[in-house]
């Protein structure tokens, strides 16, 4: 007889168990104003906490990129959001007379999105800042007409080193 056709008392009993091990988990995630924010770990690996799902997180790696080479962008925002924009000095593209360019994200259901991006070789080296807006892009379709609501937003420092050859090598 298989597992799976009739389940025994002693595995209903381990599942239980199971459970309430990773129940009694937690995690502690610091926030931007420096709070610690108390979050249980309930369903896995793969399960944003509750406390967090409303607020909107960015990150950029590697965080010190050198001139002319791309980054990674990872993207959290609220359900009600989808779709992300994110702007900084360091994406200024060959030839453009605008310093800060501001590239899209479409994000999945649950509010993630990621891509890549790369710094321009014209971008000075230094502190720069990436900034996260969430917005949530609503249209007539009468009339074509567009609105867009910030949903929330974040920000994360990079710094761009200068260019270097051997980074090819």
């Amino acid at each position: 007889m298989s597992a799976s056709a009739s389940p025994s008392a002693s595995a209903t009993a381990t599942a239980g168990a199971t459970a309430s091990a990773s129940a009694t988990s937690t995690a502690y995630v610091r926030s931007r104003t420096d709070q610690t924010v108390f979050t249980p770990f309930t369903r896995g690996r793969n399960h944003i906490p509750r406390l967090l799902r409303k607020v909107p997180s960015l990150r950029v790696l590697p965080f010190d990129p050198r001139q002319a080479s791309h980054v990674r962008i990872f993207v959290h925002c609220p359900k009600t959001a989808n779709h992300a924009l994110i702007g900084s000095t360091a994406f200024n593209l060959k030839g453009s007379r605008r310093i800060y360019r501001e590239v899209g994200l479409g994000l999945s259901n649950r509010g993630l999105g990621h891509r890549a991006a790369s710094n321009s070789y014209y971008a000075l080296p230094g502190f720069h800042e990436v900034c996260l807006k969430c917005v949530k892009v609503t249209m007539n379709l009468r009339t074509r007409i567009r609105h867009i609501r910030v949903v929330g937003r974040a920000a994360v420092p990079l710094i761009v080193r200068r260019f270097s050859i051997w980074q090819y090598f």
